[in-house]
């Protein structure tokens, strides 16, 4: 079969190229650039934890020494501070890290991997779409025509695959716009980002009363002033002169020591593609969605679409065209970003508008809560997405009926807890996650103090391993001593890309069968073949 067609090469599509490696499918990536990334000190990114894992278990090292996980976090309201998070305690911290730094490692990754094939100065300019593939054509010093079985538009704000392919763009222009800085100089709390409302030092110019502040290794910070709407021109020297009072009013110096590295003006805008597939085509990242208002992070969606697209891929390709599963890539990410915007829409006046809410009491700390919940990936705003309504959520009345609750609601992201793998190691849940298979954990206290080999012919393991045996998918039997909110014997149904399908309570095999099938898209057209596999698998 042809390999997969990636146009694009920012961090969304080498991610979705060394997903879909880690898959075993091929694919072969559309770099319209010369393949070197640019520095730009001011062009950073925010990852939460499940992305940061994600491009970690992807690039094959740790992003810890490229970027820095904050220590803590703090909202300060004129010389106040209104909240304040010191990370592990209360969760995992961010990681910030340069996009060019972020990109770089991708790269490396993609170029020592056999199943990605870098295509630098190849711009794409024709898409032919047929009942057994598709073809791309690039222009460059040699026109070539790319063969592919799908292909994935991620190439971003101004989409070539998405004019392409006619898919209307729809949305708002400059929903935020911010002059950006990045320097090197030394803050209190080097390594705690902040955010600082109405600060109490003079403001003046297109400058309004907020500003970020995020660090990065080796003393840089990354600093950002929110501009008031409109398009009055930022200076350099307004800038400048922005940069020497604000570090004077945060260390108390009259001519605070630092080195600019790079500054500029981030617009944001809002924008939602109206559709995320045409037939063998897809779209991912900006190319298919734009968001960033109010602290969120665009480019943790996009690294989530291509997660959530590169199992449905890999599985078609290995086991054949499966229409409703390649569907649910656009039903679950579009819903998703789609209410992370509306949250953004209905937030905003409240935030930026003020008037009398401004001064109800309490309202100035609910509004840095919610600032802080869109940096921080809290919320509404920033929260990762729950696939609760997914179409590929088992309906079954051998599903359902079998269900029982744990702390991980169905469709959400699972816990990363410690589980034994079936060559008797122990790892965390998350590295097994991303390799094509269905992930069945079953909640086993006492476990962890035993070999696997003197456990596995014991108690329900047998029937347990029979049933994963007879899925309709490729699947891994693990076992874990604890897991949040379940008890003993509750089986779990995991997805590739680490989202909850189902807890059961017990060995259920035509209930795991049902849950499996309807999580490859057969939904309600399981229980007609449910009893009759499971069981027989269980024989």
């Amino acid at each position: 079969m042809d390999p997969v067609i990636v146009v694009g090469a920012g961090p969304v599509g080498l991610t979705l190229a060394l997903a879909l490696a880690r898959q075993e499918v091929p694919s072969v990536v559309l770099d319209e650039t010369p393949g070197r990334e640019t520095p730009r000190a001011a062009r950073t990114v925010v990852l939460r934890e499940d992305t940061a894992a994600l491009v970690e278990r992807l690039a094959g090292m740790p992003l810890g020494a490229a970027g820095l996980r904050w220590a803590g976090w703090r909202s300060l309201r004129r010389k106040q501070v209104t909240n304040e998070v010191a990370f592990g305690d209360a969760g995992p911290a961010p990681l910030h890290i340069a996009q060019h730094v972020l990109t770089g490692a991708l790269r490396a990754a993609a170029g020592r991997e056999p199943l990605v094939e870098l295509a630098a100065d190849s711009r794409l300019d024709t898409i032919e779409q047929e009942q057994s593939g598709i073809t791309a054509h690039t222009r460059g010093s040699d026109g070539t025509w790319w063969r592919g079985s799908y292909l994935v538009g991620c190439d971003g704000p101004r989409s070539t695959v998405r004019k392409l392919q006619d898919i209307r763009f729809p949305g708002r222009t400059a929903v935020e716009r911010h002059a950006v800085a990045a320097l090197r100089t030394e803050l209190p709390r080097p390594e705690e980002a902040f955010l600082h409302r109405t600060p109490p030092w003079r403001t003046s110019g297109p400058f309004a009363g907020e500003i970020t502040a995020r660090p990065l290794p080796e003393g840089v910070w990354r600093l950002d002033w929110l501009l008031p709407p409109g398009k009055d021109l930022v200076t350099p020297e307004l800038l400048l002169a922005r940069v020497r009072e604000t570090l004077t009013g945060w260390t108390g110096e009259d001519a605070p020591a630092y080195e600019l590295l790079d500054t500029g003006v981030h617009t944001v805008h809002h924008r939602l593609a109206r559709r995320w597939r045409a037939g063998r085509v897809f779209l991912a990242g900006d190319a298919a969605h734009l968001l960033g208002a109010l602290g969120t992070q665009g480019l943790d969606e996009g690294l989530r679409d291509a997660d959530n697209l590169a199992w449905k891929l890999a599985s078609v390709w290995h086991h054949g065209p499966h229409e409703a599963l390649l569907d649910s890539y656009q039903t679950e990410r579009r819903a998703v970003v789609a209410a992370r915007l509306r949250a953004a829409d209905q937030v905003l006046p409240v935030l930026r508008g003020g008037g009398l809410r401004s001064y109800v009491p309490g309202a100035t700390r609910q509004h840095d809560a919610l600032l802080m919940d869109g940096h921080l990936g809290h919320g509404a705003l920033g929260a990762p997405g729950s696939y609760a309504g997914s179409p590929l959520a088992p309906e079954t009345p051998e599903a359902v009926d079998a269900e029982t609750s744990v702390d991980t609601p169905v469709g959400e992201a699972v816990a990363d807890v410690v589980v034994t793998a079936e060559d008797g190691t122990f790892v965390p849940l998350r590295d097994r996650l991303g390799r094509g298979a269905l992930l069945v954990v079953l909640v086993a206290p006492g476990t962890v103090v035993w070999e696997r080999r003197h456990w596995m012919g014991a108690g329900i393991m047998p029937r347990l391993a029979a049933a994963v045996t007879a899925l309709p998918h490729p699947a891994e039997l693990l076992v874990a001593e604890s897991y949040p909110g379940a008890a003993p014997h509750t089986v779990l149904l995991i997805r590739p890309d680490g989202h909850l399908v189902t807890a059961l309570s017990g060995v259920r095999p035509a209930a795991l069968y049902a849950a499996a099938e309807a999580t490859l898209g057969g939904g309600t057209a399981a229980a007609a073949r449910a009893e009759e596999h499971a069981e027989a698998g269980a024989r």
